[in-house]
């Protein structure tokens, strides 16, 4: 169900910045289990599944940080993250997919008001792997950039990478959207002055509620019905 906490005309919204997972696409298995071969590699106990999902969203230096308990150890937690780094390298598409609707969502919101609304991703995710995910699962024509969490010096709920969004395509914050599945996103919605859209379907749809959305969905083909 679509739900709108503030009043806005979806209309005026011509340029859509995507989360990437939890929003576009389920990589919580492939993370998961990256997560515990490392932990396995390094003698430690593993982690739950939900666990290792509540940790994400901060980017790959976070998740290996939470995962390694907030170890002190700087040098230990870097051996942690490059581990982490190469092993999801060689295994991020082993279970990752596309949510179901998404692509259709996608394809009408592109074609969407005669010459079609813009979208671009804006993932906390190392920008290599973001963008190889993207385009192996066929997503990459939607989208007319793909950034991540180490393509600026700062990574998401800073503005920075929606203001260089906003600057590259030539949109304005006013008919601009962040679309993501955790607080992180609708707080970087708000720190770069734009519009926000939650989905509950993801990751983190409780932290949602500690950072209410401008509007919030349920499945992805809202998105379509929103947009489309």
């Amino acid at each position: 169900m679509i739900k709108f906490n503030r009043k806005f005309d979806p209309h005026q919204i011509r340029f859509l910045i995507f989360d990437l997972d939890g929003t576009l696409i389920d990589s919580r298995l492939d993370l998961i289990h990256s997560v515990n071969a490392m932990l396995r590699h390094f003698n430690l106990a593993e982690l739950p599944g939900d666990v290792v999902a509540s940790y994400v969203g901060d980017g790959a230096p976070m998740l290996v940080r939470r995962a390694l308990g907030d170890s002190r150890d700087e040098a230990f937690f870097k051996r942690g993250l490059d581990y982490f780094l190469a092993y999801y390298r060689e295994h991020k598409l082993d279970h990752t997919t596309v949510y179901d609707g998404i692509a259709a969502a996608l394809g009408r919101i592109q074609a969407s008001n005669g010459d079609g609304r813009r979208m671009a991703v804006l993932s906390n995710k190392p920008v290599l792997p973001a963008r190889a995910i993207v385009d192996a699962l066929g997503l990459g024509p939607f989208f007319v950039k793909v950034y991540g969490g180490n393509s600026f010096s700062t990574k998401k709920p800073d503005p920075l990478g929606v203001h260089t969004l906003l600057k590259e395509t030539g949109h304005s914050a006013n008919d601009s959207m962040i679309v993501g599945d955790s607080s992180i996103d609708i707080v970087t919605a708000r720190n770069a002055d734009i519009l926000s859209c939650g989905v509950t379907y993801g990751f983190a749809p409780q932290s949602l509620s500690f950072a209410p959305p401008d509007v919030l969905i349920d499945h992805p083909q809202e998105l379509a019905e929103l947009f489309g």
